[in-house]
């Protein structure tokens, strides 16, 4: 008898957001994984590698030069920068779905992503058609998409954070949006680099990119739409040490109007029915380890009622609402199934 499942394949499933994919998809109710795909270790079983996936995932990664990866239904790309537009349109030809988790496919402006990237885009055409997948602002476009350009880790914890602002007016841009975020290490991928190494980053903390990072001109390309206006956006990320987690404390100078209004209501209004996004009470201080493995997202606001600013604190999973559990999310939206299929999975404490 024949599968309703949606057939999925994983290009590059080696990486954090690969195994993370796997750890979510293994256990999502109208999911059959069909292919996972490593060019380095082909023919390996997945669990030998990831021992987690015992009694789960029996596939073993197969070579992408030989993977039936047409037979899928959708394929995620768990991959570095460029190969997704690589192969999207052999996929799309196959009438495959494609949910990119690098940047391939996040900016529209092709200049900027030449710039930032180092690479020519190799499919304008498909870029342009390309959803940008956060499922909170772009639902409906996600729905009928082909090619999904999964958020940046850092992207969905500052446009969802300021979002509702934005939407209603409530930001004086006079002064720039400031963004301090910080990351575990599992961001940086699963490599071999010294600066993430337990002894280098251990006991730790620094900033980095503060010259330019390559979320900055997706976030800012975001606000300017959401704003509708161009605006200033300060983003400085840092590294912490620990594994997984993702804290953004976002500066803004509020507009005249905004301070007749309860912004408190206004965030719980606009997110009430979002089962990912959590608006804490009054005074909150959400911790990293209060989303831990989840695809949950948690945003505090904090009135700085004598300067005319408000700090919001938002946390989240980078491996999961940041990138796997993010893209899952939006294959969901894209098939018709209930959105938080494979994703209710509760916080790890401690």
């Amino acid at each position: 008898m024949a599968s309703n499942k949606i057939k999925v394949g994983i290009v590059g499933g080696t990486g954090y957001t690969g195994v993370e994919l796997l750890r979510l998809l293994a256990i999502h109710p109208d999911v059959e994984l069909t292919a996972i795909t490593s060019r380095g270790e082909a023919g390996m079983p997945v669990a030998d590698m990831f021992p987690s996936l015992r009694g789960y995932v029996d596939l073993a990664f197969s070579d992408p030069a030989t993977a039936n990866l047409n037979a899928c239904d959708v394929v995620f790309f768990a991959t570095p920068h460029g190969v997704a537009m690589s192969q999207a349109q052999a996929l799309l030809a196959a009438n495959v779905k494609v949910i990119d988790l690098a940047a391939d496919f996040r900016l529209q402006d092709t200049a900027v992503f030449e710039k930032w990237y180092k690479m020519p885009h190799s499919c304008p055409d498909i870029l342009t058609n390309a959803v940008y997948g956060i499922p909170e602002l772009n639902r409906e476009q996600i729905k009928s998409a082909q090619v999904i350009g999964n958020p940046g880790c850092y992207p969905t914890t500052v446009l969802l954070g300021l979002a509702p602002l934005l939407e209603q007016g409530m930001i004086d841009f006079s002064a720039p949006i400031i963004a301090d975020s910080k990351s575990g290490v599992s961001g940086a991928g699963r490599k071999a680099e010294v600066a993430t190494l337990f002894a280098e980053s251990s006991d730790s903390m620094k900033a980095y990119g503060v010259a330019g990072h390559r979320h900055h001109p997706e976030i800012h390309a975001q606000l300017t739409q959401l704003a509708k206006t161009d605006l200033q956006f300060i983003f400085v990320p840092h590294l912490i040490p620990m594994i997984r987690g993702m804290l953004s404390t976002i500066y803004v100078k509020l507009a005249a109007q905004a301070k007749t209004i309860d912004l408190q209501a206004l965030y719980e209004q606009r997110y009430q029915h979002e089962r990912f996004v959590d608006v804490m009470p009054v005074g909150s201080l959400p911790e990293t380890r209060s989303v831990r493995g989840s695809n949950q997202i948690r945003i505090a606001l904090h009135n700085q009622a004598d300067t005319g600013y408000l700090t919001l604190v938002v946390v989240q999973d980078n491996l999961v609402k940041g990138a796997a559990g993010q893209a899952i999310q939006n294959m969901n939206i894209m098939f018709g199934l209930p959105e938080a299929a494979g994703l209710q999975v509760v916080p790890l404490l401690p």
